[in-house]
């Protein structure tokens, strides 16, 4: 009898970055225990994405957690506050979520406690990004060293690791890496503000990431845009 795989937390949002990260984790051999947080995001249309996905990488189990952000607002995806569109600038933009990928991870983290998992995957990516603090590679370590400190499972001789697998990738190299893994990249969705007519806006910095990444990567980009980059 064969032993059953180790199981794998991994944060799926719906975008490319979490379907790529989910496939990677199934690939290493992981059941995957997929986790999508809806925190009142103004782009609802990636919830579906979420459980597209999940099914697509075949997901062990799939969780849609409600945690109401919106509560707290500070950014343009849960508050009543316009989403950039005028191109990547220097700043960290205003669709920065207050501390999201730390609540996130917090709530991967009980999750793999209480499944007997011990690796969690994210898809952060720090080149071709918008910025966020909560993406860098220092960010990542630090998490890696709390939850040691933060749980019981990792106090004992199997610690828990935050898998970033994308941490250094572009995104001509994640739009590769979709294509390798087989992934139908045109089930995500990336963009932060999608039409009424569930079409990507193609002007906010994802939207543009996204199709700079499938050009760069020489790769038929199958998103719909409103608006091409």
């Amino acid at each position: 009898m064969s032993a059953s795989p180790p199981k794998a937390v991994t944060l799926l949002s719906g975008g490319l970055d979490s379907m790529v990260v989910a496939a990677l984790a199934r690939e290493r051999g992981f059941a995957v225990l997929a986790l999508t947080v809806d925190y009142g995001q103004r782009h609802r249309i990636e919830l579906e994405a979420a459980a597209r996905v999940a099914a697509a990488v075949g997901a062990e189990r799939h969780i849609v957690l409600p945690l109401d952000l919106r509560a707290f607002g500070g950014s343009a995806l849960t508050a009543d506050i316009d989403v950039p569109k005028d191109g990547l600038g220097s700043d960290v933009p205003v669709t920065y979520v207050p501390a999201r990928n730390t609540i996130l991870l917090s709530l991967a983290l009980g999750w793999a406690e209480a499944a007997g998992a011990r690796d969690l995957f994210i898809g952060v990516n720090a080149l071709d990004y918008s910025g966020y603090p909560d993406c860098r590679p220092d960010f990542i370590a630090a998490f890696e060293r709390l939850a040691a400190l933060a749980t019981r499972a990792g106090a004992g001789d199997a610690p828990f690791r935050i898998q970033a697998p994308l941490q250094h990738m572009t995104k001509a190299d994640i739009a590769r890496e979709a294509a390798r893994l087989g992934l139908d990249a045109g089930i995500s969705w990336t963009c932060y503000d999608p039409t009424p007519d569930s079409l990507h806006c193609g002007r906010c910095d994802a939207c543009r990431l996204r199709s700079k990444g499938f050009e760069e990567a020489g790769l038929p980009d199958p998103t719909r845009y409103a608006v091409r980059p």
